[in-house]
């Protein structure tokens, strides 16, 4: 997913309301999933732009997260704000070491095979537990796995010109 703006970066995504107080679950797709409540605040969609919520309270309730933000007092105010998109200011995140990208950096980019060919754009990555996976959409609507091998596999991210080269042939 890919947010209207470069500036803000997807997060997370609000569940359900939880509870009689205004409190809601959300579905977090930061690396570990309380990370999410290290920022604030929070910015949903709200049509192709995005509106600022601050954090009054959130904490992890068994396999997920749950928070209760200023303002939002009741499950009937709550319910209004599901299925939106969570996202952060791009500068809220902390600079990662240099060859290290966020995966929303990663989304979009143009894939270059070792001949020059185009292979297609970066729709999505996966996390598989031994190496992460970039999702290749190319210009018919096929997708292609490609893993996200820097060194062997990526051998070059140019994020000013939103490509990215590879050394793999698709089949």
């Amino acid at each position: 997913m890919s947010a209207p703006d470069r500036g803000y970066i997807i997060t997370g995504k609000v569940g359900a309301a939880y509870g009689i107080k205004g409190w809601l679950k959300i579905h977090s797709y930061t690396e570990e999933a309380d990370q999410i409540l290290h920022y604030s605040p929070w910015y949903l969609a709200e049509g192709p732009n995005w509106q600022a919520f601050e954090l009054e309270d959130g904490r992890q309730h068994g396999k997920g997260i749950v928070v209760k933000f200023t303002g939002i007092e009741t499950p009937e105010i709550a319910r209004k704000l599901a299925g939106k998109l969570i996202a952060v200011k791009r500068e809220q995140l902390a600079p990662l070491p240099k060859n290290e990208y966020y995966w929303a950096d990663l989304e979009g980019l143009t894939v270059i095979d070792q001949k020059g060919q185009t292979l297609g754009q970066i729709s999505r990555l996966i996390a598989t537990g031994s190496n992460d996976v970039l999702v290749v959409k190319d210009q018919h609507g096929k997708e292609q796995a490609i893993p996200y091998l820097p060194g062997s596999v990526v051998k070059e991210i140019d994020l000013k010109q939103r490509r990215m080269y590879v050394d793999w042939d698709l089949i």
